[in-house]
């Protein structure tokens, strides 16, 4: 039986089998007794994005992963990077370091911060994020277009990611046949990936894609 460790683009944490490229974390949310998730959905405002291999790292997915046999942080998994993304998430500077940097640096470029730092987006992203109380962003029709690629909207509390002209459908497998943005499928529109990423990806943050 799958444990409850994949992220839907709301954030929201799912025990489904597929696992995706990128797993991250919000801190340590689990029992590794039971390997099941606490009431709690995060433990620090820091929500980041990590790669699935890192250098000889192994690690049990919700088990003892501390020195002590203790719980370590509890490990999640996306999709993708957009899917990451638009769940509040943001690249770790551990395993990502120039990855993070990048991120970082086209967020000061985007809200005028000489010298930004990442708590400074930690502390952006969980008033935004949906799953720490945020809310989604209403969008018109006429605003699909304007914004950039790798941001995720929903319609009908349907996940869709926005890529070259066009809406992805979204499920736990990776995207389906692309849809025009004046679709009805796309009626009344809201923006889910938080607005200060959106920023980021305005500002040419190129997110890594599950196909």
């Amino acid at each position: 039986m799958p444990l409850q460790n994949r992220v839907d683009p709301f954030g929201v944490i799912h025990a489904v089998p597929e696992r995706g490229l990128f797993t991250g974390n919000r801190g340590i949310i689990h029992d590794p007794e039971t390997k099941t998730l606490l009431k709690k959905r995060w433990a620090l405002q820091a929500w980041i994005i990590c790669v699935c291999q890192f250098r000889d790292v192994r690690r049990e997915p919700m088990g003892r992963n501390r020195p002590g046999g203790k719980a370590g942080w509890t490990e999640l998994f996306f999709l993708d990077e957009v899917t990451a993304l638009a769940a509040g998430h943001r690249p770790c500077f551990f395993c990502q370091r120039e990855r993070a940097k990048d991120f970082v640096g086209r967020f000061g470029e985007a809200f005028g911060i000489a010298e930004p730092r990442a708590p400074q987006i930690d502390k952006r992203l969980h008033k935004e994020r949906l799953a720490s109380g945020g809310r989604a962003t209403r969008l018109s029709p006429g605003t699909l277009a304007e914004l950039p690629d790798g941001t995720m909207i929903s319609s009908d509390n349907k996940p869709y990611a926005l890529r070259d002209g066009c809406a992805l459908p979204w499920n736990y497998g990776g995207y389906q046949t692309p849809i025009s943005l004046t679709s009805s499928r796309l009626a009344e529109p809201f923006m889910i990936t938080p607005p200060t990423s959106v920023a980021v990806l305005r500002a040419g943050y190129k997110p890594v894609w599950a196909s």
